[in-house]
């Protein structure tokens, strides 16, 4: 009966996004409006159809339906309903089942985000291009990626149950959902820059409508990625958050280059510049998203993260071959048409620091990208001769790479459109330079040492500060402006708050978030110690700084697993237990650690051996400053991100000589016909009504 259903689900949805094709195909070909509206309603069926299917796997896998194949591999009778429940996207077809639904959920708020423009070419080929990314991967559910097979032969009474690294967190099931909301909404603006080259609708209102699809997609992401290193650290015993590993890398791709086209579009929408380079980031960021599919789904990695061989990676490899060449077909055929009317005018200057900005991203996802796809480029090469890229590799070259943008993440937001003066930058980035140069001070004074943790804290500080200083002044502005119209002093402070929602100030935010993720990587990395004590009970040691006692063991059973733990006390404050855990469906034992956390620092506790025969237990020790930090910058970074999707307030139209740019006693007169502050050169009803003079980010 869940086959049945599930069967029926995964079909329907199939058959909306081929009769959406079909539909709006035809409505294009024939230049008729209504039938190019009349194929949105298929979106609705789409997400109906990945409803149903998801609805009859979830009840599969709650009752234990062992008839269908990815149930009896991925369930068991022991397993808790919470990893029941998320073992719909521990294996692979069960990940393309949620890969499908996001999409149908994506569809149908994009139909009905521009249901009164269902008409329009433009929206109409979108609709059409997200339909036929739907149509491939519901095509995949009934055929190789068939989350619904029947077993062959008899029914066993009980399954295999969850890969025990999936059953042993909490944090299972919002990780991968963040991951796919995020990968799976660049489908959008991918679909609508098919869909402005196809129509020759070259101008910049098509990315202020999907911007903000963008950013949420680029949220969600962020989201699954922080995430994602919280689980590592948190699960896998080794003490570390991120290992380059190739799963994680295929997430770290699209994000990359999507923040890339985030900050390029807004010299585009500003000044007109880049179309070639933003369209050209959008195609890259979904091909890659495309890629990292085939990269966990196809077999052709080993990994922690990645699922095992399957029949798919041909066609996901075929897949993301058409998406490339299609995009990169389009922009060559409307190249002419997208030359940019005019160049910058500065290096030093707001688009000037944007296109260095874009620059070291994408060379740090082409660093990514490479360290990734080589070995696999190798082996096809040589025979099947496997070679290893590992983290030395990608410190190596990346971190002066991250140096070179948390520079431009201080100076950025001080420098103006066009161009600015020598007293401007001075009056501007003098206070934040100053902050800098001081924490480094204190750094060496403390007795901290090594080039690069000194140049991460110093322009981490320096990249902090300035932010900062735009978010004051933003918040100063917006209440001096509630004060002068005769507001209550209450009503000037709320107005002074609502200063920090829009675009520009939200990604002060963000800004300030991705530093504290920069010192805390800094530190963590720089200054961490990881080492071993062997204890019999009641025995202590101390190592770096920090005293660890053997309490006591215990033993813990459940209905999926068996834990022998042991209790260590960290500097005479609370008992931490890390475990060994042998799951009943399987033979692996999993260990997990125990963490004491701090402000300052992490006590990273695991147990990495028990005794046959004797008392002495041997416990792995990692003491890591700042890894906290590193959690609380990716919440300051989702905040800034919801806030930037927030509309600001429009600018009122300012008189030019009013919008002279002033700072700190530094008055420059705008350039005859530059736009000005206060009145730019198209509408912004998300930018935020500071002038650029007094210190806006926008």
């Amino acid at each position: 009966m869940n086959g049945t259903f599930g069967h029926t689900g995964v079909l329907l949805g199939l058959v909306a996004a081929l009769a959406g094709i079909v539909v709006i195909a035809l409505g294009l070909a024939r230049h008729r409006a209504s039938t190019m509206r009349s194929g949105h309603v298929y979106a609705p069926l789409v997400l109906v159809g990945g409803l149903i299917a998801v609805a009859a796997m979830q009840h599969a896998l709650v009752t234990h339906d062992f008839s269908l194949t990815y149930v009896a591999d991925n369930n068991s009778r022991s397993t808790p309903l919470l990893y029941s429940i998320t073992g719909m996207w521990s294996a692979l077809a069960g990940s393309i089942l949620l890969w499908g639904v996001i999409l149908g959920g994506y569809a149908t708020a994009m139909v009905w985000r521009f249901r009164r423009r269902s008409g329009e070419q433009l929206v109409a080929w979108a609709t059409l291009v997200v339909y036929v990314v739907a149509a491939f991967f519901f095509a995949l559910m009934l055929g190789p990626a068939d989350p619904f097979r029947h077993v062959s032969g008899a029914i066993p009474t009980n399954g295999l149950g969850p890969n025990v690294l999936l059953q042993d967190n909490p944090l299972v099931l919002f990780h991968p959902p963040m991951l796919y909301l995020g990968l799976v909404g660049f489908t959008l603006p991918f679909a609508f820059a098919v869909a402005s080259l196809i129509t020759g609708r070259l101008d910049e209102d098509w990315q202020g409508e999907t911007r903000r699809w963008t950013l949420f997609a680029w949220t969600f992401l962020t989201v699954g990625i922080v995430l994602g290193a919280w689980w590592s650290y948190q699960v896998l015993g080794w003490g570390g958050f991120w290992a380059w590993d190739p799963v994680e890398n295929a997430s770290l791709l699209p994000w990359l280059v999507g923040t890339a086209y985030l900050h390029s579009v807004m010299v585009q929408q500003r000044r007109g510049l880049l179309r070639i380079w933003n369209l050209s980031l959008v195609v890259a960021t979904f091909s890659l998203t495309i890629l990292g599919t085939f990269l966990t789904r196809s077999g052709v990695i080993q990994s922690v993260h990645s699922f095992s061989a399957s029949t798919i990676g041909p066609l996901l490899l075929g897949f993301f071959g058409l998406v490339v060449v299609s995009g990169v077909g389009l922009i060559a055929w409307r190249g002419d048409r997208l030359r940019s009317p005019g160049g910058i005018d500065s290096p030093v200057s707001r688009e000037g620091a944007f296109v260095a900005n874009n620059l070291l991203l994408v060379a740090f996802a082409f660093v990514v990208l490479l360290g990734t796809v080589f070995p696999l480029l190798y082996e096809a090469l040589d025979a099947g001769q496997q070679v290893a890229v590992g983290a030395p590799y990608f410190n190596r070259l990346i971190v002066p790479l991250g140096l070179g943008l948390l520079f431009l993440m201080a100076v950025a937001p001080a420098l103006p459109w066009r161009k600015t003066t020598v007293e401007v930058m001075r009056a501007r980035l003098a206070v934040p330079a100053a902050v800098g140069v001081a924490v480094v001070v204190l750094c060496v004074a403390d007795g901290i040492h090594g080039i690069e943790p000194l140049l991460a804290f110093g322009l981490g500080a320096f990249a902090a500060a300035s932010a900062l200083r735009a978010l004051v002044l933003s918040v100063r502005a917006a209440w001096r402006g509630a004060r002068a119209s005769g507001g209550t002093p209450v009503g000037a402070v709320l107005a002074g708050w609502r200063g920090l929602v829009g675009r520009a100030n939200g990604g002060m935010i963000v800004h300030v978030g991705v530093v504290v993720i920069a010192v805390g990587l800094a530190a963590a990395t720089a200054f961490g110690q990881r080492g071993e004590v062997h204890l019999a009970r009641g025995q202590s040691a101390s190592f770096a700084g920090h005293t660890v006692v053997f309490i006591d063991t215990r033993t813990v059973r459940t209905a999926s697993h068996t834990a022998a733990e042991a209790g260590l006390r960290i500097d005479r404050g609370g008992v931490f237990y890390p475990a060994i855990s042998r799951f009943d469906a399987g033979t692996q034992a999993v260990g997990t650690p125990a963490i004491d956390s701090s402000w300052r620092d992490d006590v990273y506790l695991t147990i990495d051996s028990i005794p046959d025969k004797g008392t002495v237990w041997t416990f792995g020790v990692v003491v890591q400053p700042l890894v906290m930090w590193l959690w609380i910058g990716g919440g300051l970074v989702v905040v800034g991100s919801i806030l930037s999707a927030i509309p600001g307030r429009r600018r009122r139209p300012t008189d030019p000589v009013s919008a002279s740019v002033v700072d700190a006693g530094a008055t420059v007169a705008p350039e005859p016909g530059a736009p000005v502050a206060g009145s730019p050169a198209r509408s912004e009803p998300d930018a935020d009504p500071l002038p650029v003079g007094a210190g806006d980010p926008s």
